[in-house]
């Protein structure tokens, strides 16, 4: 117990004080138990457990996946992504540092910035580079993971999004509900980059496709909720492009930019599979608030995959189930 203990929140063996506990036989009491794994969180090495779970159960690991379009997103750098990482996990170290609930997964009223992603978000007050708590104004599109700039660009391909793969993500990774793969002989939904197609369009068409309609009421939603923001976090009304368009009169780093300029307007409303309508992410956000359980349920799991190294067996389903109640 001290072993699968000490690997699962430090990623090394057991210390002396969790070697003479196992010794002594009393490690498996419960307030010893509790104790020790408080006594590990709030140990620096706990930041390995956070950071490798992270990389799997959010892919954060790929946020180097993709490079953006340097043309279309002038504003992303390395302080970017850099803030953006930190973000997601600061974020996850609070929740558990405070006990809070699943809840904020899906919408919370605060998030970790600095200078930087403050701007990057549009939101004032935030001065120098340390990342920090920051209350969030009433109504932000911004609180919980969907929203934050690191999972909106692992989400992305760095020039385009698709609102498949932001939807599938939210599917997988948030509800743990993940869709059947497509069948063989459909082929990938790709956005049409001169723009003269939306991505409503295609998929519009692809859901004409019986084999293709059960999969899509369930992707598509978060996904056209998720439309409001570009590969790099930012959010936006109007689509960028590097061809005809509207002068943006935007400003990054001091400068005028003339590298994009603006395309069609987003539209990221929809209907739910069960038949609730949403004209953007702060409402589909809240209607994800009713399946907060499911979310819990999700995340318990993977730390149960994490922490044992095994996948979730029938036999696992009743203790699970206590968990989460």
């Amino acid at each position: 117990l001290a072993t699968r203990l000490s690997y699962f929140l430090w990623k090394s063996s057991p210390d002396q004080q969790l070697h003479r506990l196992a010794g002594n036989g009393k490690l498996k009491q419960p307030i010893a138990l509790t104790g020790q794994v408080e006594r590990m969180l709030n140990d620096p090495r706990a930041e390995r457990f956070i950071n490798d779970f992270l990389d799997g159960w959010l892919h954060l690991r790929e946020i180097d996946a993709t490079t953006p379009d340097e043309k279309l997103y002038p504003e992303f750098d390395d302080q970017l992504r850099q803030a953006m990482l930190a973000e997601t996990r600061l974020f996850f170290r609070e929740l558990i540092d405070k006990n809070l609930g699943a809840s904020n997964l899906i919408k919370s009223d605060f998030t970790f910035l600095n200078r930087r992603l403050a701007r990057h978000y549009g939101i004032d007050g935030v001065a120098g580079e340390q990342m920090r708590r920051v209350t969030l104004p009433a109504g932000s599109i911004r609180g919980g993971l969907m929203t934050q700039a690191g999972i909106l660009k692992i989400t992305a391909n760095g020039t385009l999004t698709s609102p498949v793969k932001r939807g599938n993500f939210v599917l997988t990774s948030l509800l743990g509900t993940p869709p059947n793969p497509p069948p063989p002989n459909i082929g990938a939904i790709e956005p049409d980059i001169r723009g003269a197609v939306t991505i409503r369009e295609t998929l519009a068409k692809h859901r004409d496709v019986e084999s293709c309609a059960a999969c899509h009421q369930h992707i598509d939603p978060p996904g056209f909720a998720l439309e409001s923001f570009d590969p790099v976090g930012g959010y936006r009304r109007r689509y960028r492009t590097t061809g005809r368009g509207d002068w943006t009169g935007d400003r990054i780093h001091g400068r005028h930019v003339y590298e994009y300029r603006w395309s069609r307007h987003v539209d990221a409303g929809g209907i739910t599979a069960d038949g609730q309508k949403f004209t953007g992410i702060r409402q589909f956000r809240d209607l994800l608030l009713g399946q907060e359980e499911q979310v819990a349920r999700h995340f318990i799991s993977q730390l149960v995959i994490y922490s044992t190294g095994g996948e979730i067996q029938f036999s696992d389903r009743d203790e699970i189930e206590r968990i989460v109640k």
